[in-house]
């Protein structure tokens, strides 16, 4: 009977034992995310300068690598893939539309983020090797006319209003390299009001790397909110078992109590009054009754008579 009460107060210490553990370890693991993130973005950087050398010119590749660069990203974040973020998530729009975003970030609460990495980057590469100021001013411009050109594509496309995606007004424009993003800025200072206006927000991979660190710790804290939950619905039921068990507990003295009082009264029946049972069985003996073994009524029943 005291088993399954058992059962669910250890159930209810282990959990509460849990979250006390898994806070603590938050703890810890905040206490280096700072210098990780400092780290994490140079090694992202290193990457997206190296690779872009070795794919200078060619637009598609660039592309394509911009999403490898953002799978990095995305791998050092703390979020996991196909539970946290998507990738190339296959989408619909509301007129039948098929769309395929090159990532779909999860948030708490059944909400999403929607990440773009295809901008391109020949212009900026080709104004790193100009040879003249001129050469290279004129790589800038169409540098920076061709991430205009990308944000009035994406925002046309109206990721944030597919079917099933529950997202911010906005979509995030990822640029992989930090100095092809800030040359952009430098040259246009409007380029984020520009996108913004267009439901646009440009992310380079230390901005989108701070943001994603922040949605990885919402994800923590909804998870030790949803223990918090689960410890309260555990201990509502912890408390309506040790109701359950008090009440049996009363049942049983009850029954206990009445079984003792059929049972005197039994008892009673056999050893009391004239000529009661007792009295009778022993006479029989006493008449010649053959008994094996020599045995006899115990003297204190006799004795009652």
């Amino acid at each position: 009977m005291l088993n399954p009460l058992k059962e669910n107060i250890k159930a209810f210490e282990d959990k509460v034992e849990k979250v006390y553990k898994a806070e603590s370890d938050e703890r810890n693991i905040l206490k280096g995310v700072i210098s990780e993130l400092q780290i994490q973005s140079k090694m992202i950087q290193e990457d997206a300068n190296n690779l872009t050398k070795a794919l200078k010119g060619d637009s598609k590749k660039q592309g394509n690598w911009g999403e490898v660069i953002l799978e990095k990203v995305l791998e050092r974040s703390g979020l996991v893939r196909d539970q946290e973020y998507r990738i190339q998530a296959s989408l619909v729009s509301a007129e039948g539309g098929r769309f395929q975003p090159d990532v779909v970030i999860d948030l708490p609460d059944d909400k999403h983020l929607v990440v773009d990495a295809k901008v391109s980057l020949v212009a900026y590469e080709r104004s790193i090797s100009a040879e003249t100021e001129e050469e290279r001013e004129g790589y800038v411009k169409a540098h920076l006319a061709s991430i205009k050109n990308h944000i009035q594509e994406l925002s046309a496309k109206n990721y944030q209003d597919l079917y099933k995606i529950n997202s911010p007004d906005f979509v995030l424009l990822f640029v992989p390299i930090e100095s092809s993003f800030s040359i952009a800025v430098q040259k246009d200072a409007e380029l984020f009001n520009f996108a913004w206006d267009r439901r646009v927000v440009i992310v380079s991979p230390s901005t989108l790397l701070a943001t994603l660190r922040t949605i990885a710790s919402m994800w923590k804290q909804e998870r030790q909110n949803r223990n918090v939950f689960e410890i309260a619905e555990q201990a509502g039921f912890l408390y309506e078992k040790f109701v359950g068990f008090l009440k049996d507990m009363e049942d049983i003295g009850r029954h206990i109590g009445s079984t003792q009082k059929a049972y005197d009264g039994a008892f009673n029946k056999l050893k009391e009054g004239s000529g009661n049972m007792i009295s009778k069985i022993e006479n029989l003996k006493k008449l010649g009754a053959k008994v094996k073994n020599n045995k006899q009524i115990d003297i204190k029943y006799l004795d009652e008579e």
